[in-house]
């Protein structure tokens, strides 16, 4: 079996359909979660305004500026958040985004729970304070949602890419000036091979271990930009005639990782 066609495993090696099947429905599964959270965000942030905006209204505000003054407590939590994802993108950590999501998660619960007054039950205060608490947990899930999905992007673009063989240049043979002499009539000689170039002698041929760790990097790409999982690796392994054993793979694509980083971050592929 040559080096060629061990460098890469067939891209069909699970079939194309099933492999798009995984990912359509990871996709899906992605919107859906994305559409409830905002949803969920929606909801909680309304019925937070809404507590807020009755406590504003029993303390002389009157119309659109009761409506106006809840926003100055829990919008506090929307540009915390942001500034968050922007540091987490920029690999940084930005105190003042911390500070700012902390003063409008803790005034927003507080507030929420003022507006109830005094009661003997409990569960009014209960009451009071989940909306605030599911507006923070809900829209810090969003900015997780929409940090992840960069990210990958992100990682995407900068993937390197790899040669699916080694180029193989071809003979070149050695151009005989012409001449307007009388051809000499020469001794037949033995053929002799053609000599060996430095290049040639200075490759040496792939290691099983070099094999393996080729095939295992090939399935990044033939998954369509997905981690793969065990069952992958050691089916791309028997088929490429190699050791094909779980540990062996998870060694492999140990190896992989650890000289292309990014490959942790792909989100992981579905086993078939």
């Amino acid at each position: 079996m040559s080096n060629a066609e061990l460098t890469l495993p067939p891209h069909g090696l699970a079939g194309q359909t099933p492999v798009r099947t995984r990912w359509d429905a990871q996709l899906c599964l992605t919107v859906s979660a994305a559409v409830l959270t905002t949803g969920l965000t929606a909801v909680s942030f309304w019925l937070s305004f809404e507590a807020l905006h009755d406590l504003a209204t029993d303390h002389r505000l009157r119309g659109e500026r009761a409506w106006a003054w809840p926003a100055t407590i829990d919008t506090f939590i929307a540009i915390g958040e942001l500034l968050i994802l922007r540091a987490s993108l920029l690999r940084r950590v930005d105190p003042w985004a911390i500070v700012l999501t902390a003063a409008g998660s803790i005034g927003s619960i507080v507030l929420n729970i003022a507006s109830v007054g005094v009661s003997k039950d409990v569960l009014d205060y209960v009451v009071a304070a989940v909306p605030p608490v599911a507006a923070l947990l809900a829209f810090g899930v969003l900015m997780r949602q929409v940090h992840e999905f960069l990210a990958s992007r992100q990682q995407v673009r900068t993937a390197p890419s790899l040669p699916s063989a080694v180029p193989v240049t071809p003979q070149e043979k050695p151009e005989v000036p012409e001449t307007s002499e009388a051809p000499v009539e020469e001794p037949a000689a033995t053929e002799e091979p053609e000599p060996v170039r430095a290049e040639d002698e200075r490759r040496e041929p792939l290691t099983q271990r070099d094999r393996i760790d080729l095939v295992i990097r090939g399935l990044y790409d033939s998954l369509g930009q997905q981690r793969p999982g065990t069952r992958h690796m050691t089916d791309a392994l028997r088929k490429a005639e190699l050791p094909s054993s779980d540990g062996t793979a998870r060694e492999a694509r140990k190896r992989v990782e650890a000289a292309e980083p990014h490959l942790k971050t792909l989100p992981s592929a579905l086993a078939a």
